[in-house]
Order: C-alpha cells, then sequence, then structure tokens
C-alpha cells in the first residue's frame, strides 16, 4: 500500500506558536551585547536598510566622500553573495568588510557580533550596516543599531509602506532616494510619506539623490548630529 505525502506542509516544517519568539529572544540577547559595545566606545552604529537596488551601496560611497574627512567610518555590509558592494565602498578610502550570508535573506545579530572584533570601534565615530536588500525579514531582526534608516527608492512604486509596515514601523527614518529620477518615474513623495507616517507617525523623511545630491547635506547633518549626541550621551 503506497502512502502519499500530506501537500499541507513542507518537509521539514515543524508547527510552533514559540519558534519565532525564541529565536528574537536569542537575537535580542546578542543584540543588547552589541548596543553595550557600541556606548562604550562611543560609536554610533545605523542600520540601513530597503529593497534590493534602491541605491544603499551608492548612499554609502558619497556619505563616505562627504563625512571621511569629518569622522571616522567604516560599513559592514550584508548580501547574498560577492564581495562587490564592499570592495567599491572600500574605493572610498573606509574600510568595509562584506558578510555574505550564503542565501539567508537577512542579517541577524549573532553574525554582527561576529565581525565586530575586525573593527577599532575606539576609533570609529559612525558604523554602517547596509543589511540585505529586502524589506520583510530584516525588519524582525534588531542588530543593536542606534537608528534604522530605510530607502524608499523612486522606482518602486509608492504603495510599499501600507504593503510592508513593519520595516517602516521600526524605522527612524525614510530616505526616499533616486529622487533626480522622479520625472520619469509615476511616484508621489507627498503619498508615500503620507503613507509611511500613517504608520509610524515618528518617521523622519528626507528626499535625496546620491547622483545629483539633493537631500544629501540635510543626510549628512543628520548624521552628525547625531555622532555628537552619541559622544555626548
Amino acid at each position: 500500500m503506497s502512502i502519499e505525502k500530506s501537500t499541507k506542509a513542507a518537509r521539514g516544517t515543524v508547527q510552533c506558536e514559540n519558534t519565532n519568539l525564541n529565536l528574537l529572544k536569542a537575537n535580542d540577547y546578542v543584540a543588547d551585547i552589541i548596543k553595550a559595545e557600541m556606548s562604550k566606545n562611543k560609536t554610533l552604529l545605523i542600520n540601513i536598510t530597503s529593497s534590493a537596488g534602491s541605491g544603499k551601496t551608492t548612499l554609502m560611497q558619497q556619505t563616505a566622500e562627504r563625512l571621511k574627512d569629518k569622522l571616522t567610518m567604516a560599513v559592514m555590509v550584508g548580501d547574498l553573495e560577492t564581495e562587490r558592494d564592499a570592495i567599491r565602498i572600500r574605493e572610498t578610502g573606509i574600510q568595509a568588510l562584506q558578510i555574505v550570508t550564503g542565501g539567508i535573506c537577512h542579517l541577524e545579530a549573532q553574525m554582527i557580533h561576529q565581525v565586530l572584533p575586525e573593527y577599532k570601534l575606539e576609533d570609529i565615530d559612525l558604523l554602517f550596516i547596509e543589511n540585505v536588500g529586502n524589506l520583510v525579514c530584516p525588519a524582525s531582526f534588531d542588530l543593536g543599531e542606534d537608528f534604522r534608516v530605510t530607502l524608499m527608492a523612486t522606482t518602486e512604486g509608492d504603495d510599499k509602506p501600507k504593503k510592508y509596515p513593519r520595516m517602516f514601523l521600526t524605522s527612524d527614518m525614510m530616505l526616499v532616494s533616486k529622487s533626480d529620477l522622479l520625472p520619469y518615474v509615476p511616484f508621489s513623495v507627498e503619498a508615500v510619506t503620507k503613507d509611511a507616517r500613517e504608520v509610524n507617525h515618528e518617521l523622519e523623511v528626507i528626499q535625496i539623490s546620491s547622483i545629483n545630491g539633493e537631500g544629501m547635506d540635510a543626510w549628512c547633518d543628520w548624521l552628525l548630529d547625531k555622532v555628537k549626541a552619541k559622544k555626548e550621551d
């Protein structure tokens, strides 16, 4: 007698209400260790999140060019494969290390903690985490950051905050990126800002272009203010 495999659940899945809860508790434990390390060294930690192709790496390059003479900066870059993004960032003259996740769609606190010994945190004012391009999974994982910044590219469509609310709810800043393309795409900055602030009324918003420089001064000033506050904390 043949036995047909049930199609109700994929092989290897286990239904357990507490699985995610326990996983995130473990992640938060390590995130707290990272927070303490950043606090001890007065290093500002920024987690940059977005969909793939929103312009995170170009933003890191342009930010480095503008601030590397004012601050000591470094970047850790998460990606499924290759070291291409870290290479691009290192070309600006700042330290950048690649975390290759091997297919995992987000970074977790333990990954960040494992990489931290590669940095001399006592000498770093501002450390960026360029997260894996994804608006879903990274929203659930605290990486010990001081602030979470999410890029919302004009090429994505302006409906994302309501479709992926957790990412915008857990973010402190939304950067509307690729603003130089606004004349050519059906995207409303007003609409995306309205939706995002209905999800998170405390969300700050800056419209930027890493190509023509729009909003980059405001972005860099925001970073400088946060670094100063961290030093004085």
